[in-house]
């Protein structure tokens, strides 16, 4: 069965689009061919800077014939039903038609046989439609034309069965239609005028041969190995960093490593500042010694051979970073000049948002909250939590952050260093923002945990109180992130916080900014809704059931997240056991009961059961049984002993199990029947004081 190659030659195309092109260009071609019953075996696609390309295997030399029906009205129907019919179907008369009985009524169905077309010929519109269909996050306009495309289109190569598959592509305006060919291009410098396609293996093999590596797999473990090979060969390490790997990867078709060296004015820098203004600016990696402080190498990935061997590529690049890091070296001499404190009445002027004033002010509102939280923070000093709380945005005012912005905080830290502040603080300023994500390290020390709890909450309480609350498709202010920042700190160090008085005074910082805005007390609930549906999520990837902790957060005002995993982890363990299977059972059919009855009574039954009115021993004895797990539960939750808690509720079960099995709730006297309904919510709401047993699914 035939072959299909697809190339999409073109200008370069940025990095971090490529996989995802492939990815969709593979995708809307093989729906397509599903759409139109091609069969094909595999397929698979390829990315450089300069191209996509798609291989097809096994697919059908042409579409199956195939029948299709079509049901129209019943025998006998209104003329207007049936012309309606006929008109859909494309067919004159119901002589075309046949009648088929389905049930107990004959219906008219109209029968199509379609005859398959060759592939070759469906092919063409199929291809520029998914070409047309591919969704570049960014796109352009080249010339007059209409047509849009990630970068200018040089070629379109499209051969079947080892041949050219005649088609075209309208690129509007001058530029009008580009016909598909089987001629592609190699590296732009390094191999000079075209050559034909005729299969994908030839396609690879000669592409390899005029300098490009098709695949990005081999091209990234060639940089990977010749990476390794170039740093051992000056008798260092590679720093690690998949991700600039992966850029890389992107932006060169025939990678040839080079190392260059780093000018010894520089090595003084922060090895942040050498680090990003390599990795980020000029895309180089950075080597290490083997006690794995910075080298003074880099390595860099250049896009072809040389006749010198890359003296000049090397000589420069070492030119352009000289250049950048005399900035980084100009910005670090002179912000060293001015302390922190005296940067903070700058940040006054700078704009943190238009509903919740200046960063000034946000400095201000952190100072207070970092002060508050620290109290709850073992071995925390709230005067260094509230110093490093007004100092932790001062380097965003400093030229290297200007210049770095992803050095914020990082600067911060040294530059408290170097004005000889407390470790703790220095360390407070550089580690406020963690943790980012759930690959961060998670800040472990008083003083930085109190400062990024602050920082956390103040912006989750602001935002939720002017309602930009996350929405299901929007999260501009990353505040899904923050939250769950706040829980890593809270349960990573064991801290017993209480989240609800913690918002409520960070809503009382705001000074009155938030009048108008949603009140303190309705941005702490639904922050603390908003609190569970996040924990639900981290725990979601510890194999945690979502429903054990919307159950204990159903008690309601469960703001101690620590207490709170302590109860959810007791009630997930007592729910895999017999005993908490059947108990939960027992419960719901209990509220069901009850539900049921106080509908039909129109009025709720409340209130003790009355033990003169218990007709059956099972009744009494599941009353002492509540009456008694009642009041230890109480005590064993107030001294958050939940296992005991759990190990009461166990020893419920022999009492219930007995109950529904000798006696009848719904009895011939109303009395019987009241009181046991009442005996019923007694037991739901003693079960109930360990968490809410309605949600919990299965």
């Amino acid at each position: 069965m035939p072959e299909l190659l697809i190339e999409l030659l073109s200008e370069e195309i940025p990095a971090r689009m490529q996989a995802r092109a492939a990815a969709d260009f593979q995708k809307l071609v093989e729906d397509r061919l599903k759409d139109a019953h091609l069969a094909y075996d595999r397929a698979h696609s390829y990315v450089t800077p300069r191209r996509l390309a798609l291989v097809v295997d096994g697919l059908a030399e042409r579409q199956p014939d195939r029948t299709e029906e079509r049901k129209g009205p019943r025998v006998g129907a209104p003329d207007k039903a049936v012309e309606g019919f006929l008109r859909a179907a494309g067919l004159g008369s119901l002589d075309q038609c046949e009648q088929r009985t389905v049930g107990k009524a004959d219906f008219w169905f109209a029968v199509s046989k379609i005859e398959g077309q060759a592939t070759a010929a469906v092919l063409p519109e199929m291809i520029a439609d998914a070409i047309r269909a591919l969704p570049w996050p960014k796109s352009m306009r080249w010339a007059d034309g209409a047509f849009r495309y990630v970068r200018p289109l040089q070629r379109i190569n499209v051969v079947f069965g080892g041949e050219a598959l005649a088609g075209s592509l309208d690129l509007g305006g001058n530029l009008g239609e580009r016909a598909f060919g089987a001629e592609t291009e190699g590296h732009r410098f390094m191999a000079r005028g075209p050559f034909p396609i005729h299969d994908f293996a030839q396609y690879k093999a000669d592409l390899f041969a005029h300098k490009v590596i098709l695949d990005p797999a081999e091209r990234k473990a060639k940089i990977a190995a010749d990476l390794e090979a170039a740093a051992k060969a000056e008798g260092l390490t590679v720093r690690p960093d998949p991700g600039l790997l992966d850029e890389v990867t992107g932006l060169v078709e025939w990678p040839v490593l080079l190392v260059g060296s780093i000018d010894a004015q520089f090595m003084d820098l922060p090895p942040e500042v050498l680090t990003t203004s390599m990795r980020e600016h000029q895309k180089y990696f950075a080597l290490e010694t083997a006690d794995g402080k910075l080298a003074p190498r880099f390595a860099v990935a250049a896009n072809r051979e040389t006749a010198d061997e890359g003296k000049a590529v090397i000589a420069g690049n070492e030119r352009v970073l000289r250049a950048r890091l005399s900035d980084a070296k100009f910005f670090w001499d002179q912000d060293r000049k001015h302390t922190l404190a005296s940067r903070v009445p700058a940040l006054d002027n700078v704009v943190f948002h238009a509903k919740l004033g200046s960063l000034g002010a946000r400095v201000r509102r952190l100072t207070a909250l970092a002060g508050f939280v620290a109290q709850h923070i073992p071995g925390c000093d709230a005067d260094k939590a509230r110093q490093a709380a007004t100092l932790a945005k001062a380097d965003l005012s400093s030229g290297m952050v200007g210049e770095f912005p992803e050095l914020q905080g990082l600067m911060g830290r040294y530059y408290a260093e170097g004005e000889g502040l407390d470790p703790a603080i220095a360390a407070a300023i550089a580690e406020h923002y963690s943790p980012q994500g759930p690959g961060d390290a998670c800040p472990t020390a008083p003083v930085s945990v109190a400062v990024a709890l602050a920082e956390k909450i103040d912006t989750l309480v602001g935002f939720f109180a002017v309602d930009e609350k996350p929405t299901g498709s929007r999260d501009p202010f990353a505040l899904r992130r923050a939250a769950l920042g706040v829980i890593r700190l809270v349960l990573e160090n064991g801290l017993r916080l209480p989240l609800y008085r913690v918002f409520l005074h960070a809503h009382e910082f705001y000074s009155g900014q938030l009048s108008g805005q949603e009140s303190a007390d309705d941005t702490a609930t639904a922050l603390l809704d908003f609190f569970a549906d996040r924990l639900k999520v981290h725990l979601r990837e510890q194999g945690v059931k979502h429903d054990r902790v919307a159950a204990v957060f159903g008690l309601g005002q469960q703001d101690d997240l620590v207490r709170l995993m302590a109860q959810v982890a007791a009630l997930s363990a007592f729910l895999e056991t017999d005993d908490g299977a059947n108990l939960l059972t027992a419960y719901r059919r209990a509220a069901n009961i009850v539900a049921a009855e106080e509908k039909k009574d129109g009025q709720r039954q409340t209130g003790a059961a009355e033990p003169a009115l218990f007709a059956e021993p099972a009744e009494g004895a599941l009353a002492s049984a509540l009456a008694k797990s009642a009041a230890e539960m109480k005590a064993s939750l107030a001294a958050e002993s939940f296992d005991s808690a759990m190990g009461l509720l166990a020893s419920l079960r022999g009492p219930t199990d007995a109950f529904f099995e000798q006696v009848t709730v719904n009895a011939n006297d109303a009395n019987f029947r009241v009181n046991r309904l009442k005996l019923l919510g007694q037991m739901t709401a003693t079960m109930s004081q360990v968490a809410d047993f309605s949600v919990i699914e299965g």
